[in-house]
């Protein structure tokens, strides 16, 4: 099985993909896949569009910024619970760990964000200046 690390985890790609079958068969299920690949591709394209709408740089620049912040608050938390020496309290753990979660969802909403455009589903914004 392939897998392929994305910022913070692995995504098995599980495909079947028979060895003994013949070239014309092999065309033939190449086709079909691609098709099936086309219409999940038209899909995003067509509902991602219609949910998010036009994006910009602005945009991009908001959830860019939302993450800075959340991770800096993050480490910023865990600097301050950690200055005086004393043990982490479970509950102060807790919370530290809902930052750190806060940051990694926006952090992936970019990621994903900039895949949609990568992949076509968003048309990309265009440089503002």
């Amino acid at each position: 099985m392939a897998s392929t690390m994305t910022s913070s985890y692995r995504r098995v790609r599980d495909h079947f993909e028979p060895q003994d079958i013949s070239p014309e068969d092999q065309r033939r299920l190449r086709g079909q896949l691609e098709q099936i690949d086309y219409a999940a591709f038209i899909s995003n394209r067509e509902l991602i569009g219609r949910t998010l709408g036009q994006t910009d740089m602005a945009a991009f620049q908001r959830l860019a910024i939302a993450a800075a912040n959340a991770r800096g608050a993050w480490v910023a938390e865990a600097l301050r619970l950690t200055a005086s020496g004393q043990a982490v309290s479970a509950d102060q753990a807790a919370r530290l760990g809902e930052m750190r979660k806060v940051f990694e969802e926006l952090s992936e909403a970019y990621e994903g964000m900039r895949r949609m455009v990568e992949r076509g589903y968003l048309t990309p914004p265009t440089a503002q200046g």
